[in-house]
């Protein structure tokens, strides 16, 4: 996959970059996997706005993804590679040799023909098998990775990403996460084999305000610019800093506060991620 540039017609098409889509090979077509989401902006289940310059954005219909991977024993072939607008990998369509269909997140490599599976154990390592992580070799790189057994994977589900599997202790396995946080996760829980595709996504350029709003993104006003009545920030003759650590509307520490509440898994972090991987 390569990153597209387009002929400058406009100012903001001189910048403007998107992902090959090359690889895609059909629309979505099984409208049982297909459902229409309502549009929250930011709101949580009692209407408040908790995270602000959102919006509905373009329309678009939710796939229903199996994260869970529990269709054991049963082999699957790659039908179609899709587009998923709610997310930045792409989506594999498999169907199943008892009929069922159903869609997983597209590792790289992973091409229409190729035949997956899933099961406790016993499988090839090859992109696109799920296994328990007991039964996943060590230096083996994983994806879509459960954090309880049978809830279906909650992490490492981003374009390009992959976690490896480092070792055993007991019960749990040690991974090493994209962001370089160490942690252990019971070896029960189910993971996909390979690297999450689609890797380039991180380097395209929006290069216009239009595309961010097709995205969702509202506008976002600095609060230096605003006045003192808006925001802590606001105020003061011309330009000038805010003469405090940064704060939310509110008052609230922000930029680099930490916010993390004491939880029980606490003890399942080896060594935490870096601030900046990069220094």
């Amino acid at each position: 996959m390569a990153i597209k540039t387009y002929r400058p017609i406009t100012p903001s098409r001189r910048f403007y970059t998107n992902v090959d889509s090359s690889d895609i090979t059909a629309k979505a077509s099984v409208r049982s996997l297909l459902k229409k989401l309502p549009a929250h902006a930011g709101r949580n289940n009692n209407g408040r706005i908790t995270s602000r310059h959102k919006q509905a954005g373009a329309k678009k219909l939710y796939r229903i993804i199996d994260f869970k991977r529990n269709k054991f024993d049963v082999p699957g072939v790659i039908a179609t590679i899709e587009y998923d607008p709610y997310r930045n990998c792409r989506i594999a369509l498999v169907n199943y040799a008892d009929g069922d269909k159903r869609y997983i997140l597209q590792p790289k490599g992973l091409q229409v023909g190729d035949s997956i599976a899933s099961a406790a154990s016993g499988l090839d390592i090859k992109a696109g098998n799920a296994l328990l992580l007991k039964n996943i070799p060590i230096g083996t790189l994983v994806h879509n990775i459960e954090l309880k057994p049978g809830k279906g994977g909650q992490m490492v589900r981003s374009a390009g990403g992959s976690a490896q599997i480092m070792g055993r202790d007991g019960k749990y396995v040690s991974l090493r996460l994209p962001s370089s946080e160490m942690r252990l996760v019971l070896g029960e829980c189910m993971a996909t084999i390979g690297v999450l595709g689609n890797e380039e996504y991180s380097n395209i350029v929006i290069a216009k305000a239009g595309r961010s709003r097709h995205m969702g993104i509202r506008p976002q006003t600095r609060g230096s610019a605003m006045n003192p009545i808006d925001h802590p920030h606001g105020g003061g003759e011309g330009k000038t800093n805010s003469g405090r650590n940064p704060v939310t509307p509110w008052g609230k520490p922000t930029k680099g506060a930490k916010t993390r509440h004491k939880k029980a898994s606490d003890k399942l972090i080896i060594t935490r991620r870096k601030s900046n991987p990069k220094r």
